[in-house]
């Protein structure tokens, strides 16, 4: 099992470039395609790192960060993010929002991924949110990207409590591999009651 840190704000200062790398790797890949830029990444990851209240979960092997996943309170997201809850009346200060989770192909399979969710759901209970959500993006059947076998982590997120919210839709943009330039990709929300009363 890899070893895993959780950090806050700007306690991850000295792995943001390492992060910034892992990131545009592992996000080439699909469902993403991301033709990953470390200017634009700096600027995204220091949103997080000034936000004292984001949380980084790091997953090292041998000192080597192979994997991380993120998250900050939805009130302090970008308007792309907190815009589709709050057309639904969401109360976006009980909202904690998972920016992502990355893991290097090798290390897969090792509960890692499992280990990232149950720490930032930790920390959202402490910090007494209500919900938790992220979204994903949402690519066609036919996408001539898509591998063959390919298996999205539908599966592993609703055998995690996590539920599909179709009516929670947002458009985010970034520059896929072989594109001139960025354009949007739909992304749909998957949300997780941490209250009883709610759920």
């Amino acid at each position: 099992m890899a070893d895993i840190r959780c950090l806050q704000g700007n306690a991850i200062a000295p792995y943001l470039d390492a992060l910034a790398t892992l990131r545009i790797r592992v996000f080439r890949d699909f469902p993403y395609l991301y033709d990953g830029d470390h200017d634009y990444e700096a600027d995204y990851l220091r949103r997080y790192a000034e936000c004292p209240d984001s949380l980084f979960v790091l997953a090292f092997a041998e000192e080597s960060l192979i994997g991380a996943a993120t998250g900050m309170p939805l009130r302090d997201e970008c308007d792309e993010f907190r815009a589709p809850f709050e057309a639904h009346h969401y109360d976006i200060g009980r909202i904690f929002y998972y920016g992502e989770s990355v893991l290097l192909p090798e290390f897969r399979g090792q509960g890692i991924g499992k280990a990232f969710m149950a720490e930032r759901e930790r920390h959202a209970r402490q910090a007494g949110y209500d919900l938790v959500a992220f979204c994903a993006v949402q690519r066609d059947e036919d996408h001539p990207a898509r591998p063959a076998g390919y298996q999205p982590l539908n599966g592993f997120w609703k055998s995690r409590g996590y539920v599909r919210h179709p009516e929670l839709k947002t458009r985010f943009a970034w520059k896929d591999l072989g594109e001139a330039s960025e354009s949007e990709k739909p992304m749909t929300f998957w949300l997780k009651s941490l209250n009883e009363e709610l759920a």
